[in-house]
Formats: structure tokens, C-alpha cells, sequence
């Protein structure tokens, strides 16, 4: 079948098939490709660079660059190794909020305690992929908080103190302000932990002061 023969079988302005991926695009778009995944490429390194640098013994390099280190590392990439602790937990610890909001007409209202751990628990219960998120980051930004303060709520890490406060403050406005009526805003916010220890097995002699005890925070201004 010759050229002309061709044509007649195809039918006139039949357009050849595009290369597929990047190759098949015009020349500004696989410019604009390239520049994109070339940016990618970098964040990736960049971020498992620090990381690295952060679970890496210390050495001249991190210790150069601590800085940079944690203001990428904390709070929302910390790296911890509790997962292969010899001791397992034995109380439960549930971080709780509430709300001062000014309503429309001007008032100010505090709300109810809201269990946030327990709202997290539900909503990855049954789950066959759970959110990381909803399993984790209330929890590390509570072990965040009391790592930086003492039972008095004084720091004692003053370097990771107001961010610790900064992060839980967030989280807790985030989420108490889901769903607040038009004219409705949060002025501060208010957080405590419930604990109880784990009761000890029908089968055990020992005895456990299953009793829930509460640590409140100060109010803060959001």
C-alpha cells in the first residue's frame, strides 16, 4: 500500500498518535513538567536530609545546623523510637478542650468538654487504613506539651515550650471551630487530660487505682 493508498484508507487530516507522558506535550508544558518534578525531587531530598540529620547520632553537621533541624523536625516530624519501648504504657490519657466563643449577639459562652482522643479513637475504629493523623498527632502534641513543662505547667524545655503550647492551641481551635454558626468565633480555648490506669487482669492479685485524674491547662488566647 503506497502513501496515497494510505490516506484514502485512513481518511484526510487523520492526526498521528500522540507520544505518550511527558514527551507528548508541546514544549512549554514539558518545560513546566521538568521544573516541577525537579522541585519535588529537591523538597524529598531536602526533607529526608533533615531528617536524617535529626535521628543521626550528633555530629559536626547537625550540631551546625540544629536550628534548621528542629524548626523542620518539630513538632509535626518528630521521630521517636517508643514502639520498641521494653515497658509498655499502663494508663490511659485522654486530651480534652473547650471553648470561650462569642456568640452573634455578643455573649460569651463556654462550652462542654469535648473528648478529642476519644473522637480520634471512633473515627479509626474498623478501620482497615487509619489515618495517621487521627492516630497521632494529638497524642504527640500532648507528649510534646508535658515534655517541655512540669506538672505545674512551667517549662523546662524553654526552646520547645511556647511551640509545644502554640501547636495544642491550634490543634484544639481547629477543631473546636469546625462547625461554629455564622457570627460565632472562638476567643481561647482550654485543654485537659483525663488518666486512668489500666486495671490490673481478673487473673492478677494486684490492685489499681482506676480512678480518673485530670490535669487542666490555662486558658489560652487564640
Amino acid at each position: 500500500m503506497d502513501a496515497n493508498e494510505r490516506e484514502r484508507a485512513e481518511g484526510p487530516g487523520t492526526a498521528p498518535p500522540r507520544t505518550p507522558g511527558i514527551a507528548g506535550l508541546a514544549l512549554p508544558y514539558r518545560v513546566l513538567a521538568a521544573l516541577v518534578l525537579a522541585a519535588l525531587a529537591v523538597a524529598a531530598c531536602l526533607h529526608l536530609g533533615l531528617v536524617f540529620l535529626h535521628v543521626a547520632p550528633s555530629n559536626t553537621l547537625s550540631k551546625k545546623h540544629a536550628g534548621l533541624v528542629d524548626g523542620w523536625i518539630y513538632p509535626e516530624f518528630e521521630q521517636n523510637w517508643k514502639l520498641f519501648a521494653p515497658n509498655p504504657l499502663q494508663q490511659n490519657i485522654a486530651v480534652q478542650a473547650r471553648a470561650q466563643i462569642r456568640n452573634g449577639s455578643g455573649a460569651l459562652v463556654t462550652t462542654g468538654w469535648r473528648d478529642l482522643s476519644a473522637e480520634d479513637a471512633a473515627a479509626i475504629r474498623h478501620g482497615l487504613l487509619p489515618s495517621h493523623t487521627q492516630q497521632n498527632e494529638l497524642r504527640r502534641a500532648w507528649d510534646f506539651y508535658t515534655g517541655s513543662h512540669d506538672d505545674e505547667g512551667k517549662a523546662v524545655r524553654a526552646e520547645r515550650a511556647e511551640l509545644s503550647e502554640a501547636y495544642l492551641k491550634r490543634i484544639a481551635g481547629r477543631r473546636l471551630g469546625a462547625g461554629l454558626a455564622e457570627g460565632e468565633r472562638i476567643v481561647r480555648v482550654q485543654l485537659r487530660s483525663a488518666t486512668r490506669s489500666v486495671a490490673a487482669p481478673a487473673w492478677s492479685t494486684e490492685t489499681t487505682d482506676t480512678q480518673t485524674y485530670y490535669r487542666e491547662l490555662p486558658w489560652w488566647t487564640v
